[in-house]
């Protein structure tokens, strides 16, 4: 079957298998590896993208049901020369260790700052539920997803800081 996606801002014509689940056909068939798939049971976050601004894991989506959409992977959000945000964040606070968890945490973490009415370092550890770092920790991923939201929404920070 055939879908029309945009991914990361470009129009894409697919030909899919009707049960080719959307991690697949972003790595396999758009050559995008940053969407790391680490479980296969929806369980690590690894693969979290953003379906039309929300964050979903995308091996639990099927392509299919992407037709028409518009779908933004960590390559869609920044680049080396100029950093987004939350990416910066994590850079600056040491927020990572061997990197694998670290887009879809990213990912996870611009939608909690875009979706959520007020974060703190308890509503960020919430809300990372269903994201594993196998390495970290998470202190430094919650410290870098509460400066990074000083930054993108300050507004939506309490005046606490996640020491």
């Amino acid at each position: 079957m055939k879908i029309s996606v945009t991914v990361n801002g470009v129009d894409e014509e697919l030909e899919i298998t009707p049960n080719a689940l959307l991690a697949d056909v972003i790595r396999d068939q758009l050559y995008l590896s940053g969407t790391h798939i680490g479980c296969d049971t929806s369980q690590c976050g690894a693969c979290t993208v953003h379906l039309n601004g929300m964050a979903v894991k995308a091996c639990t989506v099927l392509a299919a049901q992407v037709d028409g959409q518009a779908v933004t992977t960590i390559e869609g959000i920044g680049s080396p020369a100029d950093l987004h945000p939350m990416q910066a964040a994590f850079k600056e606070h040491h927020a990572l260790q061997c990197g694998f968890c670290t887009p879809g945490m990213i990912m996870r973490g611009i939608d909690l700052v875009n979706n959520s009415e007020v974060l703190d370092e308890a509503a960020i550890r919430e809300g990372l539920e269903g994201n594993i770092c196998r390495c970290t920790g998470y202190h430094n991923i919650v410290k870098a997803m509460f400066n990074a939201a000083l930054e993108m929404a300050p507004g939506k920070t309490t005046e606490q800081e996640v020491v």
